[in-house]
């Protein structure tokens, strides 16, 4: 073996300039493993009592929650100048900027913590309500995998709001090894939602995604296609994932793909292909092997 051969051709970066990053300033990459530790540590804010301390006391569950919030805006503030600093363009003297707007990232980041927490809420009472298996609030809090994707994506989600780069993204694919539910941060999704037993559910980029809505396992909420600009690339940002209106179900393997409308309690049945508006109220069906529309 030619080993000296083979480190000289993986080493040729000119070839291969994809596979290489080096930030300006030699700033580490965001590290999965921090950014993990940061979402476990946000599950004992969030649900205290359910993760962490198991004996933590009301009389003291204050103090408890204010030691781990200041624990996660150091580790936060960290991984966002990261984050900056992967997408940063600037001169390495300039490079200060990024941990100014890290700091303040983190502290409008904590802010938003009661609104996650809302918002979560009234998800655990959405799978509590939506499954007549579950026995509790609790079991879905620490049972299910909609629970688990839902608290990575709204933490993930405010933090792309605020204008994070990539630490967003990480966060979410996080839970999308872990659960088999892809949800990327930048969709957005209204109170007391639910996604049943969860495994193979795509939501993609530009999905907007109303309240009270339930989806089953596999569904695809996926883009049609991608227009291509002058160079025959694809065009980013554009809306071009499915609108789900308030109150609709949509059961298991349904695809749903492009810039279409799905009308406020709508009822989509198993195993369908949807790429066309769905009328409020409307249920589609496939009746083949169903004894009725009852759903």
């Amino acid at each position: 073996m030619n080993f000296d051969k083979i480190v000289d051709e993986l080493s040729e970066l000119s070839k291969y300039e994809n596979l290489y990053h080096a930030t300006i300033n030699d700033t580490p990459m965001p590290s999965v493993s921090d950014l993990q530790s940061i979402v476990d540590n946000l599950n004992i804010v969030l649900f205290p009592g359910f993760f962490g301390e198991s004996e933590l006391k009301k009389e003291t569950v204050k103090y408890y929650i204010g030691a781990i919030l200041d624990k996660i805006h150091i580790m936060l503030t960290e991984q966002i100048k990261r984050g900056f600093c992967f997408a940063c363009t600037e001169s390495k003297s300039d490079c200060e900027n990024c941990a100014y707007k890290a700091k303040d990232c983190a502290s409008s980041f904590i802010e938003k913590l009661p609104k996650i927490k809302h918002l979560l809420s009234t998800d655990v009472v959405a799978a509590y309500n939506g499954d007549p298996a579950s026995s509790s609030y609790g079991e879905t809090i620490y049972c299910y995998p909609s629970i688990i994707a839902l608290t990575h994506y709204r933490i993930a989600h405010e933090l792309l709001l605020l204008g994070v780069p990539l630490i967003p993204r990480i966060i979410t694919e996080i839970s999308h090894s872990k659960t088999g539910i892809d949800m990327h941060p930048c969709a957005s999704i209204g109170e007391y939602f639910f996604i049943d037993h969860g495994t193979g559910v795509v939501i993609g980029e530009t999905t907007v995604i109303g309240k009270n809505v339930r989806l089953y396992q596999g569904v695809t909420l996926g883009a049609k296609s991608f227009p291509l600009d002058a160079n025959g690339k694809p065009i980013k940002g554009i809306p071009r994932h499915p609108l789900v209106e308030d109150d609709v179900i949509i059961y298991s393997n349904v695809t749903i793909l492009g810039r279409v409308t799905i009308g406020k309690g709508a009822v989509i049945g198993g195993n369908m292909w949807i790429t066309k508006d769905v009328k409020e109220g409307e249920k589609i069906i496939f009746k083949s092997h169903t004894s009725n529309d009852s759903f």
